[in-house]
């Protein structure tokens, strides 16, 4: 479970953004989308390869 701790002086909109990046970076979102819909087999070797063919462009900048 993600949580943050929001600091006495802390405006709320700064702590919510701190969270979403967590979200993010935890890849809370992502996972939820995947499960939200079926995906078939052939769609998800599609999205993998897509995910490394971009890892590995960026690799070799």
């Amino acid at each position: 479970m993600t949580k943050v701790r929001v600091k006495s002086d802390e405006p709320f909109e700064k702590a919510l953004r701190r969270f979403k990046k967590k979200c993010n970076k935890e890849g809370l979102m992502q996972r939820l989308k995947e499960i939200k819909h079926y995906e078939k087999p052939s769609e998800q070797r599609r999205r993998k390869l897509a995910k490394a063919i971009a890892r590995n462009s960026m690799q070799d900048e």
